[in-house]
């Protein structure tokens, strides 16, 4: 087995597909926050009739400044509507993002209880594992839970 130190530059991966390949994970990163966000507001809304700010930070455990920040952010993005000391809406593209988000954590959670990963940690990692996963392994993930749950 060779070691880290032991492989040289002609060894490793393309550089511009590495790149890429990093690019890919800041670019998930860059929307699990917004994600979680709207796919929240979307049930509270459901729920509720509306969300505010003070049950989005209570539920995200974070502070209220916290959350008027990523608000504001989500409203500069096009995804919410919101007045200070009003609820919180969603724009036709934050429903379709928590729309998305929500079948994306679904197919997620559904795929590693079908593979027995126990109900409380399978939510837990989808919560990771959703925002960072391409449509064609959903696809893959999708078709191989329906196959271990006939």
């Amino acid at each position: 087995m060779t070691s880290n130190s032991d492989l040289s530059t002609s060894e490793l991966e393309d550089a511009g597909r590495q790149a890429a390949k990093f690019e890919r994970v800041r670019e998930a990163h860059k929307t699990e926050v917004a994600e979680d966000y709207v796919e929240l507001i979307d049930d509270l809304i459901n729920a509720n009739g509306e969300a505010r700010v003070v049950e989005l930070a209570e539920r995200m455990g974070v502070s209220h400044a916290t959350v008027n920040k990523i608000i504001a952010r989500l409203q500069r993005e096009g995804l919410v509507i919101s007045k200070p000391y009003r609820s919180i809406f969603l724009t036709d593209q934050g429903r379709e993002m928590a729309t998305a988000a929500r079948r994306r954590h679904e197919i997620v959670v559904r795929f590693l209880k079908a593979v027995g990963v126990r109900d409380e940690t399978a939510e837990i990692d989808a919560e990771g594992i959703e925002h960072h996963v391409s449509e064609e392994t959903l696809d893959c993930l999708s078709a191989l839970t329906l196959k271990i749950e006939k």
